[in-house]
């Protein structure tokens, strides 16, 4: 189901992330906090080639270290396993498409106490995610935050599973509620009446740059959160780096101008991991038509996961402090 990562660092105790995020397949799962794993599915370029990010995100991990100076928070303490990436066949789509679905199942029954984060390649390994989730757990209701500039909802019959259509598919057949979709990062002329229609016919939330910076960061997505936290019974966040603008991202092919900073993806990130609701995600890196991933986008992309991993530090940190507090205050 799963093989070793085409890029693997030696094995080593450290503060650079390369030393402290272990790779090994089949860890314990009293070991594990933190679940990750790559797809290589890629159509943005060429359909049999593999998607070039899960790779270009191991090899920066060298340039990070584990101490976020701006929280005064040590990684470390979580444990993170990469386990590799999904085998999948690269000269038939459907297989492929079946492995990651069937992964996302196995991983998330194996490593329930788990948060599990998916690296890829084309914003269709979303919807093969969510469905290996949703059989998992298919009693579960599953909100989805999907941090994009477009709403991802054309119709699958005409396109098929292609990167533009996993939002359609995913109410289509059944895995999620229209209403329990929130998309963050809307802007712009970057999406067609028909899917603008479509979306508002489903109930899904849409969320412009324009009304979250108005309403400010933090009130928008902890009001976000907290009512899918109301609603459903586990939350699924997907982050495609198209959603920042083209000056932070110049080879990630659907960015625009006037889209998030990379500021304000690092805030929204914190937030979202210092809630214990979310137990999946996945940064989504499509393919450059031509050339190769370019350093800085890639870092860019590391560093809103070490964000992520930063708020559910922070999260720890704090349901540690509470407990100490009541047990401090508490009568003998």
């Amino acid at each position: 189901m799963f093989i070793q990562p085409e890029w693997q660092w030696k094995q080593e105790n450290g503060s650079g992330m390369h030393q402290w995020i272990k790779q090994k397949q089949n860890p314990h799962a009293n070991d594990v906090d933190i679940i990750v794993y790559g797809a290589l599915l890629s159509y943005a370029s060429d359909p049999m080639k593999k998607a070039q990010y899960p790779t270009a995100f191991r090899k920066a991990w060298s340039s990070f270290q584990s101490y976020n100076l701006d929280e005064q928070v040590d990684l470390r303490s979580l444990a993170i396993v990469d386990i590799g990436d999904v085998a999948i066949d690269s000269t038939n789509r459907m297989l492929s498409e079946s492995a990651i679905e069937a992964a996302a199942e196995n991983l998330s029954i194996a490593y329930q106490k788990s948060f599990t984060c998916l690296i890829g390649g084309d914003h269709a390994i979303t919807a093969c995610s969510l469905r290996g989730i949703k059989n998992a757990f298919p009693n579960e209701r599953i909100g989805i935050i999907q941090l994009d500039t477009h709403l991802d909802a054309r119709n699958q019959e005409d396109i098929g599973l292609a990167m533009n259509s996993p939002i359609h598919q995913l109410i289509a057949s059944g895995v999620v509620e229209g209403k329990h979709i929130y998309n963050v990062g809307l802007h712009g002329f970057f999406n067609s009446p028909e899917m603008i229609y479509y979306a508002r016919e489903q109930g899904i939330h849409m969320i412009t740059l324009k009304q979250m910076r108005r309403d400010g960061i933090q009130l928008t997505i902890r009001e976000m959160l907290r009512q899918l936290m109301y609603e459903v019974d586990r939350i699924y966040v997907s982050v495609d780096l198209d959603a920042l603008d083209i000056t932070f991202a110049p080879d990630v092919p659907a960015a625009t101008p006037g889209g998030l900073t990379a500021y304000e993806l690092f805030d929204i990130l914190k937030l979202i991991g210092e809630n214990e609701g979310v137990r999946h995600i996945d940064f989504i890196y499509p393919d450059p038509k031509q050339n190769e991933l370019r350093l800085e986008t890639v870092k860019t992309g590391v560093t809103a996961f070490l964000q992520w991993l930063t708020g559910i530090q922070l999260d720890h940190r704090n349901r540690i402090s509470r407990k100490e507090k009541a047990g401090y205050g508490a009568t003998p």
